[in-house]
């Protein structure tokens, strides 16, 4: 990334403000802004984020803030209720009190002196996901957003429950928020009141896993805050953008699709970050185009921001099966419209073992698959979250547990852009079950690197609202819809598909094994082809180089440690999936703050015992300066019966090496056809 200097504004920045909000409790922000504003006002910009502004996501502020500041706008980065230095308590995702929060920021900025009245929202992850609810409620004043990395569907298409199967990223991330949550405000900045302010979070905290895990199914939990319930609710322009190795990969074409609002779309071959740090490369120049997104809805310059493609898409070159990439080699391909007129779908008829060629003549087979626990230990995270090594391995080892059908050797270059939908006539022995569908691109030498993926539990074949158990013996015909994806097969590959009876520690395994039969007549595989021949129409480099304000200072005093390790015991076959995210201490040098955080994830299960499974959670974050030292540790951990999930949490909390806080929780939760 570029480091940019020198800006065309001056730019002032208040370290901590207070904001009122209507029950008296006030949050705090960091506000970057033009120093000319005092007398000329200028456009706001808001991102409202639960991630500490203070520490954990300052680096990351301090490169797109002041910025944006320095090109004529005033900045306002708010931390939730609960979080950081604002007041309060945070005891769940997207909840009234959020929205009704963010309502009265959005009208404090309003009646500033430096604020001219027209604000845009931005974020990403949760800050994209809350931008994109608040502008569904309309607020005065709120005229665009910026949104990457997030979804319009809190259910099916979020870290929750994919295609109704409950993913381990529902564990790993209410682990997250659970420690997020019962973090110390910095007394520096709130002075002595910090000690109560943090006994109050961690005496009033939220066991997060247990909320999600009472919801297992599509109800007025998950509908609250889902845009997707009515699009038309959005009415000012959106921007959005992510990423192929990124969870929330389908979002983006939803938008652009159902929204009528001006609207574009960008999504590259990046993982959970922003689009000018993107990871795998390239990052593109973002903020120069977030910037021609503002000066366009907020200050009303005709700079042609919305001529040209309505989506641009990364279009990834066949690569070697690898957990890490640095770079994902392609091109930008750019769709006037989405649906685009470019793209067709080509209906392949499932064969035995063969994916047959659109309009060929088959032969019926029915074929079996009951797939080991195992499967699924190479599958990496539902979302890349840019602690590698993340993403899937060769699908050589899972698809020896799968059934697999592979196409021919492609004659000819092929180019697919969208969803593919495969068509299952199925029926099972059990009646729970779940299939996982894996897309992958196979080379001359047999390795297979998953292209796309996509889940269905099958008690929600019917959909979400309402699961009905399956009737063994039964035939249903159902639908399994994979992640949308750009990529290209070379000619001499093939494309394969491989199911499975189950994809742990991606996605929590059924109650016990169960035995599909997939019958081939009326089964088939829908893919979305993009012609190689089709012109793109658009500069083979359409985005500047990544570029940004400079880097808030900081001191790496101990390293970090990323690890990912699968092993298995053949005396007793136990098996495990152990993961390590050590950020290391790291120094704030502008105010001396010093933080350490560690994560520590575990997977484990024995042979096919499929109610062995168990997905452990530990997080430990200390925070000090000078003589003041406290740290958190939480731990989540979640096993299961056939009948319930077992949740067991404890909370500690310390101030130097003396414990002044503990708290355990123990959960049963009924299984709802999971």
């Amino acid at each position: 990334m570029r480091t940019v200097t020198s800006f065309p504004q001056q730019i002032t920045v208040a370290e901590h403000v207070w904001i009122p909000m209507s029950d008296g409790t006030r949050l705090a922000a960091k506000i970057w802004r033009p120093t000319a504003a005092d007398d000329e006002p200028v456009p706001g910009v808001l991102e409202y984020i639960p991630y500490r502004k203070r520490d954990l996501t300052a680096v990351r502020d301090s490169i797109h803030h002041p910025y944006l500041a320095g090109h004529g706008y005033a900045c306002v980065r708010v931390d939730l209720r609960g979080t950081g230095e604002s007041e309060g308590v945070l005891v769940d995702e997207y909840l009234e009190q959020e929205h009704l929060d963010a309502e009265d920021v959005l009208e404090w900025m309003a009646e500033q002196p430096w604020c001219n009245g027209k604000i845009g929202m931005m974020g990403i992850s949760w800050g994209g996901f809350n931008s994109l609810q608040i502008a569904a409620r309309k607020p005065p004043g709120l005229c665009a957003i910026v949104i990457s990395s997030f979804t319009d569907d809190r259910y099916s298409d979020d870290m929750h429950y994919m295609g109704g199967a409950l993913l381990s990223d529902n564990i790993a991330e209410s682990a997250t928020m659970f420690a997020y949550s019962t973090l110390p405000p910095d007394p520096a900045l709130v002075g002595e009141r910090w000690r109560d302010m943090w006994l109050e979070r961690l005496e009033n905290c939220s066991l997060w896993a247990a909320n999600w895990l009472e919801h297992q199914r599509r109800d007025d939990y998950w509908r609250r805050a889902s845009v997707c319930e009515n699009y038309a609710d959005v009415q000012i322009p959106v921007l959005a953008s992510s990423g192929w190795a990124d969870g929330y990969s389908n979002a983006v074409a939803r938008l652009l699709a159902n929204l009528d609002v001006p609207r574009r779309g960008m999504i590259g071959p990046w993982s959970h970050k922003y689009p000018h740090l993107g990871e795998p490369g390239p990052a593109i120049g973002y903020l120069q185009e977030v910037l021609r997104w503002w000066d366009y809805w907020l200050k009303d310059i005709d700079n042609g921001v919305m001529d040209g493609p309505m989506l641009y898409t990364w279009m990834q070159e066949s690569v070697p099966p690898s957990t890490a990439y640095e770079d994902r080699p392609g091109r930008w391909v750019g769709e006037p419209t989405w649906p685009s007129p470019h793209v067709r779908e080509l209906e392949h008829p499932l064969a035995r073992y063969r994916i047959a060629r659109p309009g060929e003549a088959v032969a019926p087979a029915d074929l079996l698959v009951e797939s080991p626990l195992s499967v699924g230990q190479f599958a990496g995270k539902w979302a890349s979250y840019s602690a590698p090594p993340d993403l899937p391995y060769d699908q050589r080892e899972e698809d020896g547990g799968s059934l697999v059908f592979d196409t021919d050797e492609l004659p000819e270059r092929c180019e697919i852009l969208g969803a593919p939908q495969l068509t299952l006539e199925v029926s099972a022995d059990k009646p729970v079950a779940m299939v996982a569908a894996r897309l992958s691109d196979v080379a001359p030498d047999g390795r297979a690197t998953r292209v796309t993926y996509g889940l269905l539990n099958l008690t929600h074949r019917d959909g979400h609202d309402e699961p009905r158990p399956l009737r063994p013996g039964e035939r249903y015909r159902v639908t399994v819809q994979l992640n949308a994806v750009a990529q290209a097969f070379p000619a001499g590959h093939r494309i394969r598909l491989s199911l499975s009876t189950s994809y742990w520690p991606l996605a929590w395994p059924p109650p016990e094994p169960a035995q599909l039969t997939v019958h081939t007549k009326g089964s088939s595989l829908r893919l979305p082809i993009r012609p190689t021949a089709e012109s793109d129409e658009i500069p083979p480099q359409p985005f500047g180089e990544p570029e940004g304000a400079e880097p808030m200072p900081t001191t790496p005093i101990t390293p970090g440690e990323q690890k990912w390790t699968v092993s298995r015991d053949l005396i007793e076959y136990n098996s495990a999936l152990n993961i390590v995210k050590d950020a290391g201490l790291l120094r704030f040098d502008e105010h001396d703050l010093e933080v350490d955080r560690r994560v520590r994830e575990h997977y484990g299960w024995q042979a096919d015992d499929f109610c062995s499974a168990t997905a452990e959670t530990a997080w430990s974050m200390t925070f000090s300066r000078g003589d003041w030292r406290v740290r958190t540790d939480t731990r989540t951990h979640v096993t299961c019966t056939p009948t319930d999930f077992v949740v067991h949490a404890r909370l500690d909390g310390f101030e130097g090496e003396r414990r002044v806080y503990s708290r355990n929780w123990n959960r049963t939760i009924p299984r709802d056809h999971v």
